[in-house]
């Protein structure tokens, strides 16, 4: 729920916050900025199933450890672009790095829904039904941010609650999986 919310609220905020930004801090027309901010929404094109393929090779290699590594790599990357992100005073190294801190997005989203089934294989439908909500949660919560403070303070807010999720990673426990840092617990979850 919270690294969902770190990735598909991330998408959601980006998709009111972008075009606003670009026009205020790079001073570009509305038309212009509107193009620009358009560029992370096109990468849910392919990278969001690139988080999944890289989940599943994950997995194939190391068994949910492995997909919890993707998970980890793609929050992390995406929390420390957004805040690179924001440093950035080139138009050009801003659409840049919006592109490559989409493509992380996207992925983690991906990422995460590989991790789903595993969770509790039964009732499958309702904790996918909890994680997409914390998508909406967490749009809910940084666009707050973005409505209270200056763009810089919040991409910068955001991009450390992002690395802080991506910590938790290996605290995550999946019954019947050896995850990170936390042996298998007894359950119906296969490896």
């Amino acid at each position: 729920f919270v690294q969902y919310a770190c990735c598909f609220g991330v998408e959601l905020t980006m998709n009111n916050a972008a075009a606003l930004y670009f026009k205020e801090e790079f001073d570009q027309t509305t038309e212009e900025a509107a193009a620009i901010a358009s560029l992370f929404g096109w990468m849910n094109l392919f990278a969001r199933g690139l988080g999944g393929y890289f989940s599943d090779v994950g997995n194939a290699k190391m068994g949910m450890k492995g997909r919890l590594i993707v998970q980890t790599v793609c929050l992390f990357l995406e929390g420390f672009l957004v805040i690179v992100f924001a440093q950035s005073t080139e138009l050009w190294l801003a659409i840049l790095l919006m592109v490559i801190f989409s493509l992380f997005v996207q992925a983690a989203e991906g990422s995460s829904y590989g991790i789903v089934p595993y969770v509790n294989p039964p009732v499958t439908g309702s904790i996918a039904g909890i994680v997409g909500a914390g998508g909406n949660t967490g749009a809910v919560c940084f666009g707050m941010c973005f409505r209270e403070l200056d763009y810089k303070d919040a991409f910068i807010i955001m991009g450390f609650c992002i690395i802080g999720t991506s910590v938790m990673s290996p605290l995550i426990r999946i019954p019947g999986c050896n995850t990170w840092l936390l042996p298998a617990v007894a359950g119906s979850a296969p490896e």
